[in-house]
């Protein structure tokens, strides 16, 4: 292996953001288009008040999320019938192919770190448009 394709540590400054498929902008973070890693995608997420994402699930790829501000509101299963809260401070586990929807129903801004086991930033987004009407927006 050659010194140019060694790999190496790289630090993010977040800044650069981009548009997800399930409708919320990204703070660019750690993915594999952003560092080349080869087994996790980490991002922050800030959610203003009354963002609602698209129902969607990750194909084969778990999620783990940690809440810095604020609360989210999270529906999730086959039919969005289940139904958290996670605060600033919690822990909250999406297993692979889980449908959920997250949404900001308070006034005030809420932000998280979000890691997956998906190095690509939107590669395993499925969005579930008949699952939308189910939660009331």
């Amino acid at each position: 292996m050659t010194q140019s394709s060694k790999p190496t540590c790289h630090l993010i400054r977040p800044g650069t953001t981009y548009e997800g498929k399930q409708g919320l902008s990204y703070f660019a973070g750690i993915a594999a288009e952003t560092v080349g890693s080869s087994g996790i995608c980490m991002h922050l997420l800030a959610m203003p008040p009354g963002a609602r994402a698209k129902a969607h699930l990750h194909e084969n790829h778990e999620t783990a999320i940690y809440v810095l501000s604020g609360e989210v509101h999270t529906w999730y299963g086959d039919r969005l019938e289940e139904h958290i809260v996670a605060r600033a401070g919690d822990l909250f586990y999406i297993p692979a192919g889980v449908p959920h929807l997250p949404a900001n129903l308070s006034g005030s801004p809420a932000s998280a770190v979000i890691a997956r086991t998906d190095p690509n930033e939107q590669e395993s987004v499925v969005l579930l448009p008949h699952l939308d009407t189910l939660v009331p927006a």
